[in-house]
């Protein structure tokens, strides 16, 4: 089994820490295949970016030469899986709603910490939109930019740690979801710190891409993920035609 796992940033170093975090929960004979968007911002932390992410992530996808299985999107509150839902025929999973889901196996309600304040109105809608609001104690931003998670690790970890208390303390959540794919590898950390279930999107969505497959499930497009219509497209930047794409391993 053949796992694309797509970096929504340019930051090559967070794509290496996103797929290594992937491989320690992907089951003997699956192959992570972490990728870089070829064009796009180095961390997405607004709409503008997250727009521009989806497109740089359904080109990246639509052109990889190689037979794959599943497709990960690795970015938190991010847009654009429903466009890779209806381009490909293989299942595709969004660590948004990857880690809540998971977390509602874990506890009555769950909290997310995520990077800066801005970008939490971009996750409650993400989280609306996959109904997945009903059980969601609060999103808490730790106040830190996305590469200030790997310039200031230290500093990272003492934020996340603080408002991951105040989430369980306050919001009363029983469960807490690390709101950015850059925060992989810091489940431990603030489990220790917590003493609640700690829940990486990153890894749960190999988890939940890895079921699938094995299942044989996939998109249904019988209705809103249905291929787009062949049409003219002016200027369209992905060179692969969309029926091309996602053919399994």
């Amino acid at each position: 089994m053949r796992i694309l796992v797509l970096n929504v940033n340019t930051t090559a170093s967070m794509t290496r820490a996103i797929g290594d975090s992937a491989r320690q929960v992907a089951s003997p004979g699956t192959e992570i295949v972490e990728l870089t968007p070829d064009f796009g911002a180095d961390s997405c932390e607004g709409n503008f970016e997250s727009y521009l992410a989806a497109l740089a992530v359904m080109d990246k996808v639509a052109n990889y030469p190689e037979p794959f299985d599943a497709v990960i999107q690795a970015g938190y509150g991010e847009h654009g899986r429903e466009g890779l839902q209806e381009l490909l025929d293989v299942p595709v999973v969004d660590i948004t709603e990857a880690a809540a889901s998971t977390a509602h196996f874990l506890g009555h309600k769950y909290s997310v910490v995520t990077t800066l304040d801005r970008a939490v109105p971009l996750i409650e809608d993400r989280l609306k939109l996959a109904g997945l609001t009903d059980r969601l104690a609060s999103v808490r931003a730790s106040g830190l930019g996305v590469l200030e998670l790997e310039s200031d690790p230290q500093r990272a970890v003492e934020a996340i740690v603080e408002q991951s208390r105040a989430a369980v303390e306050q919001d009363k959540a029983e469960v807490i979801c690390l709101g950015c794919g850059g925060m992989a590898e810091l489940e431990e950390q603030v489990a220790a710190a917590t003493g609640v279930p700690i829940v990486d999107g990153v890894r749960a969505a190999v988890t939940i891409a890895e079921s699938l497959v094995r299942m044989g499930l996939s998109t249904s497009k019988v209705r809103t993920y249905a291929p787009p219509r062949p049409k003219q497209i002016t200027g369209w930047p992905i060179t692969r035609q969309p029926a091309d794409a996602g053919t399994r391993a």
